[in-house]
């Protein structure tokens, strides 16, 4: 039953951003509900909105009209902190450009979301490790980003994503910056976390990625022009 209820639920929705003395819509009476359980891409052209609109699945940003549900809560009144302690424990982020720290080792890398959750030390450590196995860099726990391939420094960021055990695994563009080999290897990936009832919203502009989900969104001028 858990499956069917919506975990993430966009209603209504319009930002508007301003630049100067010009209001520049991005959103424009978005609607958009995703359930426990299912694997959505969000695709649209360049300009459509769908940077927007995962900024808002992701509770990354609040909408200037419309409500945006988290598990049923209203996020679109909260305040900053408030906002990124529910997105911590609710939703994990895999980014086009890894958005790894470059100074420390993929363990260090894999800790930081547990940091700002207040989970000790030597907890956050065996996580990490658990973690960084289940994506097969065993071999690379101690090795910096800059010491390995991109397919390397993506698998660290799935495994970054997982860190506090999230409802929702959000990627946006996760094969972007990786070859066609590894991007198949990372989707692979996802699909399995998938398959373990994790929730996945997917952003891209590759339709051939976007066949892995179970369903596509698509925006076009800030709008959903199918479901």
């Amino acid at each position: 039953m858990k499956k069917r209820m919506p975990v993430i639920e966009v209603r209504n929705v319009e930002k508007i951003y301003t630049m100067g003395d010009v209001e520049v819509p991005a959103l424009d009476g978005v609607d958009i509900i995703i359930n426990h359980g299912e694997f959505v891409a969000i695709m649209g052209p360049s300009g459509s909105g769908k940077s927007t609109a995962m900024n808002m699945v992701g509770c990354l940003d609040v909408p200037t009209r419309g409500k945006v549900f988290l598990d049923g809560r209203d996020i679109s009144q909260l305040g900053e902190s408030e906002l990124a302690q529910i997105r911590g424990k609710k939703i994990g982020f895999i980014f086009q450009t890894f958005n790894l720290i470059n100074s420390i080792n993929a363990i260090e890398n894999v800790e930081l979301p547990m940091i700002f959750q207040g989970i000790p030390k030597s907890e956050r450590v065996s996580t990490a490790k658990k973690l960084l196995a289940l994506v097969d860099l065993e071999d690379r726990m101690y090795h910096k980003p800059t010491e390995m391939s991109g397919g390397q420094q993506q698998r660290v960021a799935v495994a970054r994503a997982l860190a506090n055990d999230p409802e929702v695994i959000l990627a946006d563009e996760p094969t972007g910056n990786l070859d066609s080999k590894t991007g198949r290897e990372i989707i692979e990936l996802i699909g399995k976390l998938h398959k373990e009832g994790k929730t996945i919203i997917m952003v891209t502009h590759d339709e051939d990625i976007a066949k892995h989900a179970q369903r596509i969104i698509h925006l076009k001028d800030g709008k959903v022009v199918n479901k």
